[in-house]
């Protein structure tokens, strides 16, 4: 008995040694750069750790109120420190390499994250993300959640291409009137487009700016763009100011123009994407040709 009670009281205090120890713990506090990535760490419950976001985060409205730490390939080791952060999670995208490495050596861990427009890719951020926030469980379920909407969107393109064509696309991404850049294989742009039913008419790797005369030349029977600066007809109006020749092409005759939210293309394969890709199918396969949609999805 002697012995029972000894050990009773041992254990008893480990317990109490434990408890003291998780109590001293500072907090989560975490750091993210790359806007789906972000999302992806509020939609597994991880909002209350969020202590800073870069540029390219601004979903939910929930976050925006959040430091920013500057775009996700301009980081800067001072900025982030401030926030005291305990891990940062971002994809490749994110640099430069030395301020990594200096985040690093100042003790924070940093997780890098897959950015390839790729269901594989999503499949294991997901299940990484659900590891480092104690989620695994509803990370499955996201996982399992998203596959299921695309399938649904692929029968009904498959339907859809029944009765016509793939129309041929170009998805145009320009910032406060430059030179807009072409989405081409490998994007999130790309995907979107095919993942809706379109043919990419693009077909460098990467984006890549083109002159006006070599997008006409593509002659897209649909022009999906967005403008990082402006939105709305703002937006269309100053494409086509800046590119005239543009406003020559099939699709802005047919007027089949649609807008994307530019959020939508950075961090790799985001939660919104299932909902742009339904919208876009329905502007690629209209019951009336003459469309003018805008793909902003509810946050």
């Amino acid at each position: 008995m002697r012995f029972v009670a000894k050990l009773t009281v041992i254990l008893t205090g480990l317990l109490f040694t434990h408890l003291a120890s998780a109590d001293t713990q500072p907090p989560a506090r975490w750091v993210s750069a790359g806007g789906a990535l972000t999302e992806w760490v509020v939609a597994l419950g991880g909002e209350s750790k969020l202590v800073g976001i870069d540029t390219t985060s601004q979903h939910p409205e929930s976050i925006k109120s959040l430091p920013s730490i500057g775009y996700q390939r301009q980081l800067s080791s001072e900025g982030i420190l401030s926030l005291r952060p305990t891990i940062l999670v971002g994809t490749e995208e994110m640099g430069p390499p030395p301020v990594l490495e200096q985040l690093r050596a100042a003790g924070v861990k940093v997780e890098v994250f897959c950015a390839a427009a790729e269901m594989t890719a999503l499949q294991g951020n997901l299940q990484k993300l659900g590891v480092l926030l104690g989620n695994e469980t509803q990370a499955r379920e996201l996982t399992e959640q998203y596959e299921r909407r695309l399938d649904g969107q692929h029968n009904w393109v498959a339907q859809a291409q029944q009765r016509r064509s793939a129309p041929g696309v170009l998805l145009l991404v320009s910032h406060a009137g430059a030179a807009p850049m072409v989405a081409g294989v490998g994007t999130v742009g790309d995907w979107l487009i095919k993942q809706a039913g379109g043919r990419n008419l693009a077909t460098h790797t990467g984006y890549k700016v083109f002159s006006a005369e070599a997008m006409a030349g593509l002659s897209p029977e649909v022009l999906v763009f967005t403008d990082r600066a402006q939105n709305g007809a703002s937006s269309r109006d100053a494409l086509f100011r800046e590119n005239p020749l543009l406003a020559a092409t099939r699709a802005a005759r047919d007027n089949r123009l649609v807008e994307v939210d530019p959020t939508l293309l950075v961090g790799g394969l985001g939660p919104r994407l299932p909902d742009a890709i339904k919208t876009l199918a329905k502007a690629f396969y209209p019951a009336d040709t003459a469309l003018n949609a805008k793909v902003t999805p509810a946050q």
